[in-house]
């Protein structure tokens, strides 16, 4: 009789550790969820990279780092100061136009002073001549150099997460497939559409969006260089950033953007003939280098979708409004967990049936050819 009393209440305790373990794991994920999210985006975005490394590079761990380290890295950092950038614009602009943005402005508020500070170093050492001057430098300078710390540490996180995803990330793959699989195949067909279209959003779309704004802020930042001084393109590191953004939207997004400037421009020398050339190099450059090289180099990883267009966009809206900046990589991480469950588990959950998930996903993605090496 006292057996199973002992029996259950040893499982019992088990579960009370089980939940104070599974709490604990949720409160720090709750915590840096936007450095783990960003963490999955770097894997994603470098697997392919690593991938053509590892068949020449050994071992393992060596290509995971080339890859991070000489490619990802710089482009993170680059991306970084193109976005610090393009927000002392959108300031300038708002300021100029006496704009009222609402609620943007007040999310972008905390970040224009540090953008300030990385387009111009050295303002924060301007001289001082007094003594509450010089404490204010000192002052700034801490909470520059507090923000700063951590914006390393939170990135030390993500390239070290990305890093042990690039090399063991099959491991832990065939452990959860193991672990959880049944004679269907459901668990590991689940995870592999989940991992198929990871690699779609965040190394085609993202990524694709991310390419296109910085190709875009060098490109109209180049022309601006040899632009006429009465004609020149207004706020080129915003007008780049806004373009990697509209090229979400496929085909036309690129160009609600570069038509309108192109237009613009060319209104802007009616005037003058002899300052016509200027529009035609603009948009030349917007189409060749700023909307087609991205396309085209891009184009294979983003073919073969499973997802509406419609339900990636207003995940992509949506996202960044509920979460915040992590949202633009969390919003469509959730939207394709929903609907992968929604169509391979919860029919057969409602309705009892066994569904043949295998058979499904070798139609789903016939002709795709990229789930091959998803799991590997």
């Amino acid at each position: 009789m006292s057996s199973p009393w002992r029996v259950n209440r040893a499982r019992i305790g088990w579960w009370a550790v089980a939940v104070v373990l599974a709490a604990t794991v949720g409160y720090v994920f709750v915590s840096f969820v936007g450095t783990f999210v960003f963490g999955l985006f770097v894997y994603y975005a470098t697997r392919p990279i690593y991938r053509r490394l590892k068949r020449v590079v050994r071992p393992p761990s060596l290509a995971a780092g080339i890859s991070l380290v000489l490619i990802t890295l710089p482009a993170i950092l680059l991306l970084a100061y193109t976005i610090a950038i393009g927000l002392q614009e959108f300031d300038r602009l708002v300021e100029m136009q006496n704009l009222d943005v609402g609620r943007i402005e007040t999310l972008l508020a905390p970040y224009v002073d540090v953008s300030a500070l990385v387009a111009d170093p050295l303002s924060i050492l301007t001289a001082q001549t007094t003594v509450e001057g010089v404490v204010g430098n000192i002052t700034e300078a801490s909470a520059y150099l507090e923000f700063f710390g951590i914006a390393a540490l939170h990135l030390f996180v993500v390239i070290l997460l990305a890093f042990y995803l690039l090399r063991d990330g099959h491991r832990f793959a065939n452990w959860f497939v193991h672990q959880f699989s049944d004679n269907r195949g459901l668990v590991e067909t689940y995870v592999r559409l989940v991992d198929r279209d990871y690699s779609i959003i965040f190394f085609g779309n993202i990524l694709n969006a991310f390419l296109t704004g910085i190709i875009g802020a060098i490109a109209y930042g180049g022309i601006n260089l040899i632009s006429p001084s009465a004609l020149e393109i207004p706020y080129p590191t915003l007008l780049g950033l806004l373009t990697g953004i509209a090229s979400l939207i496929p085909i036309i997004g690129i160009k609600l953007v570069y038509v309108p400037v192109a237009g613009y421009l060319t209104y802007g020398s009616l005037g003058a003939p002899e300052l016509l050339w200027f529009p035609v190099v603009f948009v030349l450059v917007s189409f060749v280098i700023v909307d087609v090289i991205p396309d085209l180099v891009l184009r294979p990883y983003v073919s073969g979708r499973g997802l509406h267009l419609g339900l990636v966009m207003l995940a992509y809206i949506f996202g960044p409004l509920m979460f915040g900046w992590y949202g633009l990589f969390l919003g469509p991480m959730i939207l394709v967990l929903i609907v992968h469950f929604t169509r391979i588990v919860l029919p057969e959950l409602v309705a009892g049936r066994e569904s043949r998930p295998a058979d499904d996903a070798v139609r789903s993605t016939e002709g795709d050819g990229s789930d091959a090496a998803d799991m590997e």
